[in-house]
């Protein structure tokens, strides 16, 4: 092979080279995401309701991070709640797949790994998963998430209720071909915060 055809090779794999670089270096630097509905969840909140049918008290954190990729929530067991409450801890982190146009969802919880292998998907409506209006729903406040866990699928419905700056969960879990409440809970924003 002559000394100019390397040349040229060698000048098309330095090129070749650099726009992947380049490319890789434009997904790292990708651009925030940002949505309407989700924005709304950022902040420190009050969780209280229910769990399994006994009363549930949390904290919940949420922060857009990596680089606004994300708004991870750190859901943990007030201080204040009653000794006799069971205590949780979970980290959620909630991001957008556009090409799919759905809300993906990773659960990380006192649970551990079996659990977590589970991603959730989800899309925004005005209804909850099983397809029932609760009153005052409003078309586009909800996101419905699905998880297919190995022991069942379970549905977590998100929702944003503007009129009292709070957000309902609605968690429900199927079991031998029965559905049944598994959490209804209410966020309202911690004293303080916002």
């Amino acid at each position: 092979m002559s000394a100019r055809k390397l040349r040229s090779i060698a000048a098309l794999a330095f090129a070749a080279l650099l726009l992947c670089t380049a490319r890789a270096a434009s997904a790292q630097t990708g651009s925030a995401w940002h949505d309407d509905l989700i924005d709304h969840m950022a902040g420190t909140w009050k969780l209280e309701g229910t769990m399994l049918g006994k009363p549930a008290h949390h904290t919940v954190t949420a922060e857009w991070i990596l680089n606004h990729q994300f708004l991870r929530l750190h859901e943990v067991t007030s201080a204040d709640a009653p000794a006799s409450e069971d205590r949780y801890e979970a980290f959620w982190f909630i991001g957008y797949d556009a090409t799919s146009e759905r809300y993906a969802v990773h659960l990380l919880d006192i649970f551990g790994g079996r659990d977590s292998e589970t991603l959730g998907y989800g899309t925004r409506q005005g209804s909850r998963v099983d397809g029932k209006s609760s009153p005052g729903d409003q078309k586009d406040n909800s996101i419905a998430l699905v998880f297919e866990y190995p022991d069942g699928p379970f549905h977590t419905t998100m929702r944003w209720i503007p009129e009292s700056g709070t957000w309902q969960w609605h968690l429900e879990q199927k079991d031998k071909g029965k559905w049944s409440t598994f959490a209804d809970l209410t966020l309202t924003p911690a004293a303080g915060a916002k």
